[in-house]
């Protein structure tokens, strides 16, 4: 028999970066060690009352067990067109710009399936989430990395990886505010990004899963708001981090007709949709009371200034994150020649506490790592007493 490594998609996909980190949390976990964990963006916060109780109420009903629908109900569609009026001041049609995915993250992948042909070159910054660049690298697209230290310099480099790519690219990937780099724009990014696309005719992948962890006065906006942006462009978003719904699996693509058409063709052969009651359920979240979007917010919010402040004190200094569930620093100087992995792996064994590596998100993540906000400010100044003692031992020495 074949080993799975044999496969011509596995082949396409690297050893998993995150893998080797994960093996020594679960070898340290099962001989005792209480580790600290902020590697994962899971969500810890109960999801609210009232989505639960509809959840409940709605499985209970007969016949809601069957078959749902691949576009998602009329009603959870209708629920999402509102939501983006209502937020970003952006008209959808449920029928024909909108699809309930599930998740932002399968909604992204299946995009890349649909609009993907074999050496398709597609521009998505780096470092990225995974599945930014994955998703096409899995549907047999080519990869450009283009390095994204700021969202201006991302855009700028798309501008010169266009004039030197045969065949020129398809589509192009933007996530703000950004996984794992935590960065945000404002409408003026997206307008230039729009000229762009139109510019070099390429499509444009936005995902805004953060949408509503934000922690400044201006929240993140949708780049269906610029005018011309829904003829080339499609945007995914989730309700797994606003509403604490993770594990429901529920999000949304909206946008360009096309690209939701050529999104609902795939679907149509992958899935039936998620069961009837999530859905239902998601429709409460967005339609329902938004007090409980305004409290997660701020426990992210409190968490944030937490890790910062405590870590700062142990030696640390981590920059604020204006956004998003994470912060993303650089390597304490003195642990840098160890790589990302090597230091994620220390800060394990030597503080009990467990970080994403950057270069799980790209070559331009070396260097760094992703902390998330999900665990409670008393296990946030654990760990940060914690690291300080690493510290003091490396100084020491």
């Amino acid at each position: 028999m074949p080993s799975p490594e044999e496969f011509y998609r596995i082949k396409r996909l690297p050893p998993y970066v995150f893998e080797e980190v994960n093996a020594l949390k679960a070898r340290l976990r099962a001989a005792g060690r209480d580790v600290i964990d902020f590697g994962m963006g899971n969500p810890d916060m109960d999801t609210p009352a009232h989505i639960i109780d509809k959840l409940v109420e709605t499985a209970r009903k007969p016949r809601t067990g069957r078959y749902s629908a691949s576009k998602g109900i009329a009603g959870l569609r209708r629920s999402i067109a509102r939501y983006y009026d209502r937020r970003f001041q952006v008209k959808l049609d449920p029928a024909s710009e909108v699809i309930a995915t599930l998740g932002s993250k399968e909604g992204f992948a299946n995009l890349a399936q649909a609009i993907t042909a074999p050496g398709d070159v597609i521009l998505a910054p780096d470092p990225a989430y995974p599945i930014h660049a994955y998703g096409f690298i899995i549907a047999g697209g080519v990869i450009r990395a283009v390095p994204a230290p700021s969202p201006e310099a991302y855009l700028s480099g798309m501008g010169r990886a266009v004039a030197h790519i045969t065949p020129k690219p398809t589509a192009m990937v933007l996530n703000y505010p950004s996984n794992p780099t935590a960065q945000t724009v404002g409408l003026d990014f997206y307008r230039d990004a729009v000229a762009f696309a139109k510019k070099h005719d390429v499509w444009i992948l936005s995902d805004l899963a953060y949408s509503e962890i934000y922690f400044d006065d201006a929240p993140p906006p949708s780049i269906l708001a610029v005018q011309g942006a829904k003829d080339i462009a499609v945007e995914v978003n989730s309700l797994s981090k606003t509403y604490a719904m993770a594990g429901f699996r529920v999000g949304m693509a909206v946008g360009n007709p096309r690209l939701i058409a050529a999104l609902g063709r795939v679907k149509s052969y992958l899935d039936y949709g998620a069961y009837t009651p999530i859905q239902v359920a998601a429709s409460a979240a967005l339609d329902g009371p938004q007090d409980c979007v305004d409290e997660i917010r701020a426990i992210y919010k409190s968490r944030r200034d937490a890790l910062v402040e405590s870590f700062a004190k142990a030696g640390w200094v981590i920059p604020s994150p204006a956004a998003s569930m994470f912060a993303w620093t650089e390597i304490p100087e003195e642990y840098r020649a160890l790589g990302s992995v090597g230091f994620a792996k220390k800060l394990m064994e030597e503080a009990d506490v467990a970080v994403a590596p950057g270069l799980g998100f790209g070559e331009h993540g070396e260097g760094f790592v992703r902390i998330g906000l999900v665990e409670n400010e008393q296990r946030i100044r654990q760990a940060a007493r914690n690291v300080k003692k690493m510290l003091s031992r490396r100084n020491a020495a």
